[in-house]
């Protein structure tokens, strides 16, 4: 059994305990194994150990390793979740199967009138900054509900949920409340009459507390494919 193969086991097994500890199946709970910065080779390891969706922060590096794995295209599910700018728009409504981090309805305009026609609509989560952080990503949560109405009107996008990237805390209950927050706006948005089926929250450190309060998707890298080298 390889590294990865073991790591994604022991990843699988968290989520099972986590769900039931919070009285859920584990199947409710999505793996999103995050493989920025990892070669394909490792893209392909996990692959052939049963997981089957990606994600993706920079677009350039991605773009390259969904070239190399275009053998498995059919059978990946590619998910952009890093910042995404204007102009870098038109290579993932093409490429991809999922983006997490709308948070400006420019880049879902650009995303809806770039997507191929010949694709299914491109499934989108609103990224909301629930820790109030100058320095993330994300729409703040008393502005969603308006964001979150006029996405669901474009064309060619799914709007599927919410994504957050909280503050990294090491004590649970801590972890726990941002979480809490984002699930908050995720009733408060469906209650408005959003058809909303998912929330992309927690990573390896948080991923026990995000099951705990109800996320339908867990983004993990490090407990799958090691720590991450970012000097090249």
């Amino acid at each position: 059994m390889s590294p990865i193969e073991e790591n994604l086991q022991a990843v699988h097994a968290r989520i099972e305990r986590a769900a039931h500890a919070a009285h859920r199946s584990p199947g409710s709970v999505h793996l999103l194994a995050v493989s920025k910065t990892f070669p394909a080779a490792d893209v392909r390891a996990a692959f052939d150990a049963g997981q089957r969706a990606f994600g993706e922060n920079y677009v350039q590096e991605s773009l390259s390793k969904i070239e190399a794995l275009a053998d498995l295209r059919a059978r990946i599910e590619w998910h952009f979740i890093g910042p995404l700018q204007s102009n870098k728009t038109r290579p993932v409504a093409e490429q991809f199967d999922w983006v997490h981090s709308i948070d400006r309805l420019k880049i879902a305009q650009r995303l809806s009138e770039q997507r191929p026609d010949a694709l299914p609509p491109l499934n989108v989560c609103l990224q909301v900054n629930v820790s109030g952080e100058a320095s993330k990503s994300g729409v703040q949560p008393s502005e969603a509900l308006a964001l979150a109405r006029a996405i669901a009107e474009l064309p060619k996008l799914r709007l599927r949920g919410l994504m957050s990237i909280p503050e990294p805390t090491g004590d649970s209950e801590a972890q726990r409340e941002p979480h809490r927050i984002l699930h908050a706006l995720f009733d408060t948005l469906r209650a408005e009459g959003l058809a909303l089926d998912t929330m992309s929250m927690g990573m390896s450190s948080d991923l026990e507390a995000a099951v705990l309060e109800g996320a339908t998707m867990v983004r993990i890298g490090t407990a799958i494919f090691g720590k991450r080298d970012y000097s090249h």
